[in-house]
This record gives C-alpha cells, sequence and structure tokens, in this order.
C-alpha cells in the first residue's frame, strides 16, 4: 500500500475526499493520452453512508453506483469492491444492466465482479460476443487471486486518480513474485511507468505484459501510447492496424480501436490542418460533438481543395447534432469540391430519409454505394431505403453480401430478421449481441 502524499490509498476508509473540475471551454482542451483522466481540484470531505437496501430498485441503482465508483476514484478500494458486489447481486435482473457492470469492472480491474456480472446473464444469445470482446480486450491471462486482484486495482486507482504514478509503479516493481506470474501486473506497472514519463520502464514492462498475453488489445493500446510518447508514431499507426484485425464485434469496442486510430493520426500529422482534422474525428468518436465541431471550425484552411474530408465530417456532425441546415450546407460545399464523397453523399441521403423523400435519398446512397462498395454506411442505407421502396430483390441482394462479408454488422441482421419469419428471433438477438444498444434499423 502507498503510504505517501496526499490522495494516498487507504483501503478502510470511509470517507470521499474530492470533488472534480472540467474544462468546459474551447481554449481548455488540450489533447491528451486517451486514458488521461481530470485530477481532483478541490478538496472537502463528505460524508456517505452505504446503502442500506437488500434488494435495490431502479430508483436506488444510479445513486449505488455512483457511491461506488466514487470509493474507487479515492482509493478506498475494498469499499468499492463491496459496493459493487451488493449491486451486482441486488439489481433487478436485467441482461443489458449485467453486460454494462461487466463491461466497467473489467475496466476498473475487478475481474472477479466482471465474471459475477456475466454470470447472471440468463440469454447468452446475446452477451455472447460482448462477453467474449470483454475478455479479449480487459482480462488477463493468468487468474488473479483476490488479494492480488485488490492490491492491483488499488495501484491503478492510484495512478489513474491520485497523482500517485510514479510510486504505484516503484512500488509495484519491487513485487517480482506477482510480476513473474501476471501480465496485468506488468500492464499496471507500465502504465504506472508511462503516467511518471518513464519510457523505458514503461516498454519494458508493456512488453512483458504482451508477452505473456499477447491476445489483449487493452495492451496493445498502452503500447501504441507509449510508442507516441516516444515519438513512434510509425510504430503507433502499426500497432492500431494490427489491433483492427483483432476478431472484435461488439460497437463498443471497435469505436475504442477506431478513435484511438484518429488520434494516433492527430500525434503522427505534420500538417496544422491535418492534425485538427484527425484531432475532431477523434472527439467525434469520444461523442464529444461539441468539442469536435469547435475543433473541425479551426482545420478549414484556406485553400479549398483541401476541405473535402473535414466539411464532410462538420456536415455529419451537424447531423447528428440535429442542425439541419448546417448539414446540408456543408454537405453541398463539400460535393462543390469532390462530387462522389462518400459522406457528404450519406447526409444529402438521411436529409432525404428525415424528409421521407426515399427517391431523392437512394440516388444519393446509391452513388455512395456505387464509389464505395466495402463500407457499410451506404449499402446499409441503400438496401433500407429500397425496402421502402419496395424494392425487396434489392434489399435481399445487398443485405446477402454484407452477411457474407461483416459477420459483425447489427442492421444488415435487424433488418433480415424483418423479412424472414424463420431467423427473426436469431437474427434480433445477433443484432443486440453486437451492438448492446442496437434498438432498430
Amino acid at each position: 500500500m502507498i503510504l505517501i502524499k496526499k490522495g494516498l490509498c487507504i483501503t478502510t476508509a470511509m470517507l470521499i475526499t474530492s470533488t472534480f473540475v472540467y474544462a468546459a471551454s474551447f481554449d481548455d482542451i488540450k489533447p491528451a493520452d486517451p486514458l488521461a483522466i481530470p485530477t481532483p481540484k478541490n478538496e472537502e470531505i463528505i460524508q456517505i453512508n452505504r446503502p442500506q437496501k437488500a434488494t435495490l430498485t431502479k430508483n436506488d441503482v444510479h445513486n449505488h453506483y455512483a457511491i461506488a465508483l466514487e470509493r474507487f476514484i479515492q482509493c478506498n478500494v475494498r469499499s468499492s469492491y463491496a459496493d459493487f458486489r451488493i449491486l451486482i447481486n441486488s439489481i433487478i435482473p436485467n441482461d443489458y444492466a449485467y453486460m454494462l457492470i461487466a463491461n466497467k469492472m473489467a475496466d476498473l480491474g475487478f475481474f472477479t465482479l466482471s465474471d459475477l456480472a456475466l454470470s447472471k446473464i440468463t440469454d447468452e444469445d446475446i452477451s455472447y460476443i460482448l462477453t467474449d470482446d470483454i475478455k479479449r480486450y480487459y482480462y488477463p491471462s493468468e487468474k488473479l487471486n483476490p488479494k492480488d486482484e485488490i492490491y492491483l486495482a488499488e495501484m491503478y486507482s492510484n495512478i489513474m486518480y491520485n497523482a500517485q504514478s510514479m510510486e504505484a509503479a516503484n512500488e509495484l516493481i519491487k513485487n517480482t513474485e506477482l510480476l513473474t506470474k501476471s501480465d496485468y501486473a506488468n500492464y499496471i506497472v507500465a502504465l504506472g511507468s508511462l503516467k511518471a514519463n518513464n519510457l523505458v520502464n514503461a516498454q519494458k514492462y508493456i512488453d512483458t505484459a504482451i508477452n505473456k498475453n499477447p491476445q489483449n488489445l487493452n495492451y496493445k493500446k498502452l503500447k501504441a501510447e507509449i510508442a507516441l510518447q516516444a515519438n513512434k508514431t510509425k510504430s503507433a499507426v502499426k500497432i492500431i492496424e494490427e489491433m483492427k484485425q483483432a476478431p472484435i464485434m461488439n460497437e463498443f469496442y471497435v469505436n475504442k480501436i477506431y478513435s484511438l486510430e484518429q488520434y494516433v493520426l492527430y500525434k503522427a500529422a505534420k500538417d496544422d490542418y491535418e492534425k485538427k482534422y484527425h484531432l475532431g474525428y477523434y472527439y467525434y468518436y469520444e461523442g464529444e460533438l461539441n468539442k469536435a465541431m469547435r475543433t473541425l471550425q479551426t482545420a478549414i484552411s484556406p485553400k479549398k481543395n483541401q476541405n473535402v474530408d473535414t466539411y464532410a465530417l462538420i456536415s455529419r456532425i451537424y447531423f447528428d447534432m440535429k442542425e439541419y441546415e448546417k448539414a446540408e450546407s456543408f454537405a453541398e460545399k463539400t460535393l462543390s469540391i469532390k462530387s462522389n464523397n462518400v459522406m457528404a453523399l450519406i447526409v444529402l441521403g438521411d436529409l432525404s430519409t428525415k424528409d421521407k423523400d426515399y427517391k431523392t435519398a437512394l440516388k444519393y446512397y446509391d452513388k455512395a454505394y456505387s464509389k464505395d462498395k466495402k463500407s457499410l454506411a451506404p449499402a446499409i442505407r441503400l438496401a433500407e431505403t429500397a425496402r421502402k421502396l419496395d424494392k425487396l430483390d434489392l434489399t435481399k441482394e445487398i443485405y446477402s453480401k454484407i452477411l457474407k462479408t461483416h459477420s459483425d454488422c447489427p442492421q444488415a441482421y435487424y433488418n433480415v430478421a424483418m423479412t424472414d419469419a424463420s431467423r427473426k428471433l436469431e437474427y434480433l438477438k445477433k443484432a443486440v449481441a453486437i451492438d448492446s444498444n442496437f434498438t432498430d434499423g
């Protein structure tokens, strides 16, 4: 246990000792390692009582979760572990909730609790993809005993939330027995070393972690971040390409990889406008649309021909923000420079679909599909619009092609389910298994 400085880990503490302040203005946007977490700035003591209910209803769950997570942040890890275990055992059974909790527990290093949440899922047809992806992304190859799991979670909390990176890494380096048997322990040392800017140790221990567990994508993610910090951008790009080949199907993990890719491309870019474009794309994948928009507006070059991708992405974001006139304006700006830009064509198709003008939408989607038959977005939209216009042969043809090459497409499974009664339940479950947030086609 680390016994130095403010924010030290005291596993029996019952107090929570800080509030967090987050940057809000564009001037405060500072490109950083995607793992970076804002550090506490204001301190006050808040007494929080443990939830007393044996069974948690829907209204209790959010507060209980927030308390447990706050305890983890304050490195009251044993209490956090106990609270999360109560939560998992006490919520009204819900497979979707169990999947979300399992993912978060793995992210925190509570692998036993992740297993507990996964064990409570009743419909394996929905959960099997997420279960495989969680384990491929986070899980160590060597199962930790309870004592080591809690200890490493304390180290993780100290590194990520309590400004104890160097101290945590140095303490763990002394635990040679644990490092010899645990790939995850080596990962934690590498993480702490990176945060402390000790790149030699970071590289050494992440290589050991990956040698022990070459399938773990979280380890590879950290290796890419270490390469970036060492200005080895080509190595980082190579690692991302390797990660993209992993058999990950759940939408959440796919987006994590694409988000990291944009961050790596941002760090690798030499041109200022290109850097801002990739940073904006990174924020887009992170779901921070306002940050993405503000960043992309500074990525517009005086040279008109260089703005095709930037205009197209701005158009996409404006559509997602429901600012449809601006979305149309930027899509048209894009096409005035490059008439077959796929993203801009899709946005105009989406605008026509919103207005239920399916014939016009079909023209835009068909043009996008003709330009790019490998990507899913134009293919799915063309197939679905054809279905709305009763062009069912075209719909079936496209979805058949998609499922032959993309077994990770929830929209394809959903729409085939809607037209094939014999496979309806099976394919609906596959759609939800691939993307647990999926609601319709």
